[in-house]
């Protein structure tokens, strides 16, 4: 194994007050969702619906009522806006297992469908020095689950695909494409949620056990 690579969002940095927020919005209207469920139907969601380089109001408005409809919740304008102006703009934060990712003596990098202003936030809530390379859907021109993106990052690194860990959330955006090439993969679930996939942690911490 020569480099780890990883995937960004919901991976290396989340946006963990958005939880707080709808269910701040749920509540409001009598709807007492725990926090469980709601993950786990966000997650499910996010595997269905593809989130685009740079969100908009359109896209969560119906990403939203795609979720209160998960749930049985009829998704109405009113319900709809509040939810998006109680969540819109919530910071980026890293994870706390992130820090541990200094100590792993081995080249990682970040591919990630994300926009440019990446490159800063990694620098901010992770560190400058942690990644080699960090490729970006936005600039490349290409994104996940397309094998072509993938195929640049293989390019980049300058290693075989079968060299490359890759770290990611998601099945259908990360780990399906990734093996196809031939990378090896593992699945970051923190939440419990994919219970019966192979090849999965919980932390970063178990990164040790795979290098």
């Amino acid at each position: 194994m020569k480099v780890v690579l990883f995937d960004a969002a919901n991976t290396l940095i989340h946006k963990p007050s958005i939880w707080d927020r709808i269910q701040e919005v749920l509540t409001k209207h009598k709807y007492i969702v725990p926090l469980s469920q709601l993950k786990e139907r966000h997650k499910i969601l996010s595997e269905i619906i593809n989130f685009p380089d740079r969100t908009s109001r359109d896209f969560y408005l119906n990403f939203n009522a795609e979720l209160l409809l998960s749930l049985g919740i009829i998704p109405t304008d009113d319900l709809l806006e509040e939810l998006f102006e109680n969540c819109t703009y919530q910071p980026w934060v890293a994870f706390d297992d992130s820090n541990y990712l200094a100590e792993l003596n081995i080249k990682k990098a970040i591919l990630s469908n994300f926009n440019a202003s990446l490159y800063e936030l990694i620098g901010e809530l992770i560190g400058e020095n942690i990644f080699d390379e960090i490729i970006i859907s936005e600039n490349e021109k290409a994104r996940k689950p397309e094998l072509e993106f993938y195929q640049i990052a293989i390019d980049r690194l300058g290693v075989e695909p079968n060299e490359i860990l890759y770290v990611g959330d998601s099945l259908k955006l990360d780990i399906i494409p990734a093996k196809k090439l031939g990378i090896r993969t593992l699945l970051i679930d923190r939440d419990g949620i994919y219970e019966y996939s192979t090849d999965r942690i919980s932390t970063f911490k178990e990164l040790k056990n795979y290098i």
